[in-house]
């Protein structure tokens, strides 16, 4: 009876960066009529991760996954829902300013541990991170105070590492730090049990996530760890550019919205989609290159759906980004100090700790991102889930990244 049972399912995708993927992956949902009710799209180096979350049977979902594996370039698909799991989301709240309740509002802020990123003197925006019921106790709390906008990344997820020498990552942790070899010595009847484990695990480790490389295929790679970083030599016009985009949320919306940019030839940069702040709808927030006279077109041709009510260029005004990241990190007792002192000048939390490794929950701009990680890259990275970027206007007027890179208009 278990396979005919619907739950929601928390699916794992790691993927070759190649164009049109996003929107594939899209279709083969949208075919079978499921409604994906989170969707972020994260990258590493020259792969991508998408985290989905549907509804569904076992049985019918095993299907599902045995068509993404079809598809060209798809690495690895996994359901995760089952195991112990850290599982996060960021979220962007637009509420109300009434002076009244500002005492109260700084109060539920501290009591949820969010942070206030923009105020003014008719809107307060709050960014929070935690898992989905998190998410859905702020925005009830706050709905008295009345919500102007919601912009939601989706759930991220990576598994909790277990402890011992049998744990997914022990042996590329033990192959950067020798010493955890002689900190976990073994009875006879263990070393037997981790013997026969290594002769059935034919897994590739050491890379970032342990999987059989691709034979050397050339992609043409869309999403950069480095997007958004602004070019003052560039001439050409040519730069990311943030749209929130407000859609019914129904079956095959996704499909339909990311089939505009295929179509077109645009290359998705950044992807997030989450609920928005109108019961049935949701919110899509893209990042996608190109002209302001080329994005221009694109809009136009994006309000001509059906299911679209609103789409909105953010890059020319003041905004509040946020991404959020998981990262697994090899250690060892002295390096995980290290770590540790890292992760408090980024601001970031550690949320799982085993013997040989330590995973952090970090928030923050793509720059902030890319930096977090090349310090801890000679440490050993052995897993990233990152999300898209989630933006909303600052209602305030000011914005440091907009003044870096461009005139302020008049």
């Amino acid at each position: 009876m278990l396979l005919f049972r619907v739950r929601r399912h928390t699916i794992s995708v790691f993927v070759g960066d190649e164009s049109g993927m996003i929107n594939r992956i899209a279709g083969v949902f949208a075919r079978r009529g499921y409604n994906i009710e989170s969707l972020a799209v994260g990258l590493n180096k020259d792969k991508a991760l998408f985290t989905i979350v549907v509804s569904g049977t076992e049985r019918v979902l095993e299907q599902v996954m045995k068509q993404l594996l079809k598809l060209v370039n798809v690495l690895k698909v996994e359901d995760i829902s089952k195991e112990p799991q850290v599982e996060r989301e960021l979220m962007l709240i637009k509420i109300n300013a009434d002076p009244r309740y500002r005492l109260e509002v700084k109060w539920l802020v501290d009591i949820f541990r969010a942070k206030i990123v923009d105020i003014s003197e008719k809107a307060i925006t709050i960014e929070v991170t935690g898992d989905p019921g998190k998410m859905v106790a702020v925005q009830r709390n706050l709905s008295k105070f009345g919500i102007q906008e919601v912009a939601r990344t989706g759930k991220i997820a990576l598994r909790r590492e277990r402890m011992g020498e049998d744990a997914p990552f022990w042996r590329f942790s033990a192959a950067s730090y020798p010493d955890l070899e002689e900190m976990n010595k073994r009875t006879p009847l263990q070393a037997k049990k981790r013997t026969e484990y290594q002769e059935s695990d034919k897994s590739t480790g050491g890379d970032v996530y342990p999987v059989e490389s691709s034979d050397n295929h050339s992609f043409n790679q869309v999403l950069d760890a480095h997007w958004g970083v602004l070019n003052e030599e560039d001439t050409s016009g040519l730069r990311s550019h943030t749209l929130s985009i407000v859609v019914n949320d129904a079956p095959g919306v996704l499909n339909i919205v990311t089939g505009v940019f295929a179509r077109r030839g645009y290359n998705i940069q950044s992807l997030a989609v989450g609920h928005a702040e109108v019961e049935g709808r949701s919110r899509i927030t893209t990042v996608v290159p190109g002209t302001d006279e080329s994005i221009g077109k694109l809009v136009q041709q994006l309000y001509k759906l059906i299911d679209v009510h609103d789409v909105m260029d953010l890059t020319m005004m003041p905004f509040a980004e946020r991404e959020l990241m998981l990262i697994k990190i090899a250690v060892n007792s002295t390096a995980r100090r290290n770590v540790l002192d890292i992760a408090s000048i980024f601001r970031a939390k550690a949320v799982d700790v085993s013997d040989h490794t330590i995973t952090l929950e970090v928030t923050g701009d793509v720059n902030k991102m890319v930096a977090l990680q090349r310090l801890l890259e000679p440490c050993g990275i052995c897993e990233v889930a990152r999300t898209g970027r989630v933006a909303l206007t600052r209602e305030s007027g000011v914005d440091s990244s907009y003044l870096r890179g461009y005139s302020y208009p008049v």
